[in-house]
């Protein structure tokens, strides 16, 4: 366990920071490439995953998300692009083609790799009328989220997440950011026992997401040290459906420390809260932001549903979704 306080900008807290904080233009020079390349991809179609970054020089596209990753990497871990214009984009080439861009903005990051393990790697984040529960991700309903990390409950998370934003809900939606190394020296200063308890194995349900014959649940902690920074894997709702899959009751500390991390969390300033728009780009650094969304309610037919294009972004091992 880390035994001093995290400093530097990775430890922020939501009433400190601006209301545009991490919010970066996307500038004249970016747009007018980006509307360019998409003419040429209208004009020579090829499907999105075969698109091959090397194959279009992009310098000041390049320049905007090195920036972007260092803010992901050393500031505040998370970014939005503001913003893609789709209008112009989707009647050059169709929605595909902003797809595309996207894809190519993200791959500047890191590798796009899969989000499922069947392979998928682009993902609709929409809600399909189902409920929560083992093998419906919250993702694909209109429900409230926990703070999470994403794939926190398997075995090679991404290192980034991107969700690109083409139509906003009716009601709700909003997304939300903590900080996990402010979390952390909350509860080093409140509640160091079961700070503790955190860097130890929690049981997480692994939502089906793996073959057939292979186990159905991982056990893992929620806070690790990745050589001297802290790292987080969190999802309330896995660890609770994991114990249940078990049969097993979570220990009295087990049980104690998860409420607690949660209570920090969600405590009134710790979060930040900012409202999608469509073509912005939402870039987390998914081992130290824990990230969600709350419940939403859908446009009325016939206008389009709320709908996310999410990319997962890893650095480490190959593009399967269990690297």
């Amino acid at each position: 366990m880390l035994e001093h306080d995290i400093n530097g900008p990775l430890a922020w807290t939501g009433h400190e920071l601006a209301d545009d904080a991490g919010l970066i233009a996307l500038d004249h020079a970016c747009r007018d490439e980006l509307l360019v390349l998409a003419g040429l991809l209208a004009a020579n179609p090829l499907p999105v995953l075969s698109l091959h970054l090397d194959d279009f020089k992009l310098e000041n596209c390049r320049a905007l998300m090195a920036r972007v990753r260092r803010q992901l990497d050393q500031g505040l871990g998370f970014a939005i692009i503001d913003r893609l214009p789709l209008d112009q984009i989707d009647q050059l080439g169709g929605e595909e083609t902003a797809t595309a861009l996207y894809w190519l903005l993200a791959s500047m990051l890191a590798r796009p790799v899969a989000q499922s393990w069947d392979g998928k790697m682009l993902y609709d984040v929409r809600d399909t009328g189902k409920q929560p529960g083992n093998g419906v991700r919250p993702d694909i309903t209109s429900a409230g989220q926990n703070l999470h990390t994403d794939n926190s409950y398997n075995l090679c998370p991404p290192d980034y997440v991107a969700l690109l934003c083409r139509q906003t809900a009716m009601q709700g939606g909003v997304s939300q950011l903590v900080s996990f190394h402010a979390a952390h020296n909350r509860m080093r200063a409140e509640c160091p026992d079961l700070l503790a308890r955190l860097y130890q194995d929690f049981t997480f349900d692994r939502q089906r997401e793996h073959a057939p014959d292979d186990t159905k649940v991982v056990h893992h902690p929620l806070f690790a040290r990745d050589g001297g920074r802290l790292v987080g894997r969190l999802s309330k709702r896995m660890v609770i459906q994991g114990y249940e899959l078990e049969d097993k009751v979570m220990d009295e500390t087990a049980a104690a420390a998860l409420a607690a991390l949660e209570a920090t969390l969600t405590a009134p300033g710790m979060g930040k809260e900012f409202h999608f728009q469509p073509g912005q780009i939402q870039f987390v650094n998914n081992k130290t932001c824990g990230h969600a969304r709350t419940a939403f309610t859908d446009w009325p037919a016939p206008r389009p549903k709320r709908r996310l294009i999410r990319l997962w972004l890893r650095h480490q091992g190959r593009a399967f979704y269990n690297g």
